[in-house]
């Protein structure tokens, strides 16, 4: 049939059905927030280990400990926000969390513009973590609230483009800022984008669940670690948490102060990361549906794997591209499949809990990450291939507990 103009418009429609169609609109306005949070956070946090480090003067080990100190509160934080989600709704948590983290953004402009003393900014940096993270479980929450069940990997795929759009350009943004601005600018930048997440939320993401009917309390939490197969799930996916970890701490010392890469080089690193998850995690996300979970989960495990041990050869910038490159298929394999394994593991009235947990496993990994990290940059500073070869064992080990884990939740379920 020959092109006409009026075929278009019908190719046009066909298209917004396909994928806008797909998904409930405040599905979309959660993939808004996550693109404004992960541009604000990507925009100044990955540099601030450089700041610390060279500015500051603070050793990599004690650097890796302040992060390892936001993580643990970023942890606890996210799960008595999946409690409060689960008792109270999820849009006044999020409005809360959104509205505290925009003041706090501010105030570590405020201080590092000001050379305050480095435990003031430390302090605030801690808190600001903390209150930013309790978003995530929410987020996460209200995608099962809405999404499809035979969908939900791809809902989490279509998150992750969000987020990652917003990494993708925030590094590089804040590179490019920081040849001609001070430091203190990206923090100013990072409140903007919290005042525009606060004000989209305001107006356009209505409640997805109002509160359960069952008591919420610490306990009720707590009690989650009695579910064995969850627990050992949540177990297995910290070794690749803490390898994911190494990317926005450990990797951009190793990149700029070893190897003689500019900021602006690492931002880049950074946003290919972010750039490859925004073209093709939808797609891969589709793909996976199909697949058992757990082949997923083992695939993204062995790529991480191979990424990071590529870093320990790296001789050029176009090298650490093709790294990074492996590394982020592992991410978009693993991610949206992991997410998706919880929301099928999880009841309605649990779902902000069973994210919650899952985050503190996150946030232990992510947060643990620049220490190990930190530890093996002091004590090895002429031994790149041990370094990476030490942090790519991590997700190799994961790929074989995937396995176990799969096994044991099948015996379980005869």
């Amino acid at each position: 049939m020959p092109l006409t103009r009026s075929s278009f418009p019908r190719a046009s429609r066909s298209l917004r059905r396909d994928v806008f169609g797909r998904f409930e609109s405040r599905i979309w306005t959660i993939t808004a927030l996550q693109l404004l949070t992960s541009a604000g956070f990507s925009i100044c946090i990955p540099f601030l280990a450089l700041y610390l480090y060279q500015e500051r003067g603070l050793p990599m080990t004690l650097v890796g400990i302040v992060f390892l100190i936001g993580g643990l509160c970023s942890a606890a934080t996210q799960m008595v926000s999946g409690m409060l989600a689960d008792r109270f709704g999820r849009r006044p948590v999020m409005l809360g969390s959104t509205g505290i983290g925009m003041l706090l953004y501010a105030g570590l402009a405020a201080l590092i513009g000001l050379s305050a003393p480095i435990w003031t900014i430390i302090v605030i940096f801690i808190a600001g973590q903390s209150v930013r993270m309790t978003t995530r479980p929410i987020s996460s929450a209200i995608v099962v609230d809405l999404a499809p069940k035979d969908r939900l990997t791809e809902a989490y795929g279509l998150l992750r483009v969000g987020g990652n759009l917003g990494f993708a350009a925030g590094p590089a943004v804040g590179g490019h800022l920081l040849t001609f601005l001070p430091y203190a600018w990206l923090f100013g930048v990072a409140a903007l984008t919290s005042a525009l997440a606060f004000w989209l939320i305001l107006l356009f993401l209505r409640e997805s669940f109002h509160g359960a009917a069952e008591q919420v309390d610490l306990r009720s939490t707590l009690s989650i670690v009695h579910d064995r197969i969850f627990l050992m799930f949540t177990g297995v996916s910290f070794l690749v948490f803490l390898t994911m970890g190494q990317l926005g701490s450990t990797l951009s010392v190793f990149t700029v102060d070893r190897l003689g890469f500019s900021t602006a080089q690492y931002g880049l690193l950074l946003s290919m990361n972010g750039l490859i998850v925004v073209l093709l995690q939808y797609p891969v996300a589709r793909g996976v549906e199909q697949l058992a979970k757990v082949r997923g989960l083992i695939l993204g495990s062995l790529l991480y794997g191979l990424g990071y041990l590529s870093l320990g050869w790296i001789g050029s910038f176009s090298w650490a591209l093709v790294a990074i490159a492996v590394i982020t298929a592992g991410e978009i394999v693993f991610s949206p499949l992991a997410l998706s394994v919880v929301a099928g593991l999880s009841t309605q009235e649990r779902r902000g809990r069973y994210m919650g947990f899952i985050g503190l496993s996150e946030m232990l990994g992510m947060s643990t990450a620049p220490l190990v990290g930190g530890i093996l940059l002091d004590t090895f500073p002429s031994a790149p291939p041990f370094i990476w070869g030490v942090i790519a064992f991590l997700p190799f080990a994961a790929a074989a507990g995937f396995h176990r884990w799969s096994v044991t939740r099948c015996a379980s379920q005869l």
